[in-house]
């Protein structure tokens, strides 16, 4: 399993997800939100009272993760039986992870800043980040992309790579799938306050091993660029990661601002409304530039290059045992 993680990850790397296919058939996504709003519209009542949405909306995630994992378990068996099997299942893992992708979105921020100034940097942050961009600074549109690429490499890349190392194409699969719906359906709304309960929930849990072992990988990496600290790096997760609003956000965000010397989080507004919320890497500079964008790229690229190289040591751990 460790296997196909660790190839899909190259993959995904090199090739990322290639836009004429998006075109053609979409995205493992794509579908997964779609199944996810068909489930919303039907099952989340606005008659039912809130312990029966709640009800609602626990079968609702059962449902989704039995038939995503179930559709990758047969895809999965299918491929192996297919000429050329092993390649056409790396090519379909490599669909999971998004290293490249989230990477070139949050270069498009520093680029932006570089070539058209504020507005352009917030135009190209709000593509990535739900906070209220007319709002946000210089600074806080380079927090703001940096707090996005932690998070997201945490999110987006060790946690589909982790369970697909852990289940296969079918864990991971499951997983993009409570990912998924965690930021479609679970966030205390009105609508989905009950209904979304349990798939805010489970994504939580989910994203625990992924969280810390993110935050490790970028103590790491800080060990490979110059004027990182991987000492203020570990500091910043000890003191700071509990304190962020997210039982798992904290631990990379903290990681990597301690790591660059920077603050990341604190206070922001989402929807017109203010955030109340800790600076991660307490102390560090708050005045932030599109240099340490660069630097975080430069980070996190470390980083998942020792993702990729842990992967590639735990297959061959497991081939020889």
């Amino acid at each position: 399993m460790f296997l196909l993680a660790f190839f899909a990850l190259i993959v995904e790397r090199i090739f990322g997800y290639p836009d004429w296919l998006f075109r053609r058939i979409g995205h493992p996504v794509t579908w997964i939100g779609k199944l996810i709003s068909r489930l919303d519209a039907g099952w989340n009542r606005e008659t039912d009272d809130f312990a029966a949405r709640r009800r609602m909306g626990v079968l609702a995630l059962a449902v989704l993760l039995g038939v995503t994992a179930a559709a990758a378990l047969m895809a999965e068996r299918v491929l192996l039986v297919l000429p050329f099997g092993p390649i056409l299942l790396v090519l379909a893992a490599a669909s999971l992870p998004a290293q490249k992708s989230l990477e070139s979105h949050v270069e498009a921020v520093a680029d932006a800043l570089r070539k058209g100034g504020l507005e352009a940097g917030r135009k190209a942050v709000s593509m990535i980040v739900g906070r209220d961009p007319e709002k946000l600074d210089e600074a806080a549109v380079c927090r703001a992309a940096i707090e996005s690429l932690a998070e997201n490499f945490s999110d987006g890349v060790v946690a589909p790579a982790f369970w697909m190392g852990v289940g296969g194409l079918a864990g991971g699969a499951a997983y993009k799938a409570a990912n998924t719906a965690d930021s479609m359906i679970g966030h205390r709304s009105p609508r989905h306050e009950a209904f979304g309960w349990a798939a805010a929930r489970f994504d939580d849990l989910i994203n625990l091993p992924a969280s810390r072992l993110s935050a490790l990988l970028f103590v790491m990496a800080a060990f490979f660029i110059d004027r990182a600290s991987p000492g203020n790096a570990i500091r910043a997760v000890l003191r700071d990661a509990r304190h962020h609003r997210s039982p798992n956000a904290g631990w990379p965000e903290a990681a990597m601002a301690g790591a660059l010397g920077i603050a990341l989080a604190g206070p922001r507004s989402y929807g017109g409304q203010m955030i109340e919320a800790r600076f991660m890497g307490e102390g560090g500079r708050p005045e932030l530039t599109r240099d340490d964008i660069l630097r975080a790229l430069k980070l996190a690229r470390v980083a998942d290059g020792l993702l990729i190289g842990l992967f590639g040591l735990l297959a061959w751990i497991i081939w020889q045992a």
